[in-house]
Parts: C-alpha cells; structure tokens; sequence
C-alpha cells in the first residue's frame, strides 16, 4: 500500500505547525516572565522608598 504524496505533505505541515506553535509559545512565556520580573523589580523599589520614606519621617 502507497501513501499519497498529499497525505505526506499534510502531515509535514502539521508537524512544522506543530514545532512553530512550541516554540512561539516558549518564546511568548519568557517575554511574559521578563515583564513580570521587571514589573516586580519596579514594586519592590516602591516599597522600599516607602519604607524609606516612612522611617525617615518617624525618626525626625
């Protein structure tokens, strides 16, 4: 039994649709944690100066 040359054709593009949705997905997960980790970084610093702030004015 043959397999048509157009079964093979589909199935290879679904296994390179398959491998491009991967790894666009990886790369939109890492693009999200980056933002997440600097929007993160931004908030710590605004507590800190919070803090800062906050002790600054009960020790005067």
């Amino acid at each position: 039994m043959t397999i048509p040359i157009w079964v093979m054709a589909v199935a290879a593009g679904v296994l390179i649709s398959a491998i491009m949705a991967v790894k666009t997905g990886k790369e939109e997960r890492r693009m999200e944690e980056e933002i997440i980790e600097r929007e993160g970084d931004a908030y710590m610093k605004r507590l800190e100066e919070e803090k800062a702030r906050r002790t600054g004015s009960m020790e005067v």
